[in-house]
């Protein structure tokens, strides 16, 4: 009665093993990519789309397919927010300091002012991450 387990455990196992290529599948068009292939330099390209058996991409207005079994490594740059805002605000009660009152007739405390600020910053592109390996054969026996 084991058997017939074993046996069933083997056929669903490969099934339930991660796919890196599901990775390359799932992202978003016009993505920015480092694609290396096999005995080639590293190719900078825009992301477009991905099928079981090619990547397509743009490389300088033109798209490319390239087949998947000439990728060695895909690399790719998040698509985080360079832009940083950072805004502060200050309220001041002059009339809680007696240094600040106005001297002359008639004339007490003055009273809250605010004060706001803003700063933009522009950051560098984030570095580029290894989404994608070509995973290695088994070793010949």
């Amino acid at each position: 009665m084991l058997r017939p387990f074993l046996f069933l455990c083997a056929a669903v196992l490969p099934f339930g093993a991660d796919d890196p290529w599901a990775k390359v599948k799932e992202i978003k068009s016009g993505v920015e990519l480092r694609v290396y292939k096999k005995g080639a330099q590293p190719l900078l390209v825009k992301m477009d789309e991905a099928t079981d058996e090619n990547l397509v991409v743009v490389n300088k207005n033109e798209q490319v397919a390239i087949p998947k079994d000439q990728i060695d490594r895909i690399d790719f740059r998040p698509s985080k927010s360079r832009v940083t805002k950072e805004t502060k605000s200050t309220v001041s009660d002059p009339s809680t300091d007696p240094k600040s009152a106005i001297p002359g007739p008639g004339r007490g405390h003055p009273g809250p002012t605010s004060s706001t600020s803003t700063s933009v910053g522009f950051g560098s592109k984030p570095d580029f991450e290894m989404i994608y390996r070509r995973p290695t054969s088994a070793p010949k026996k």
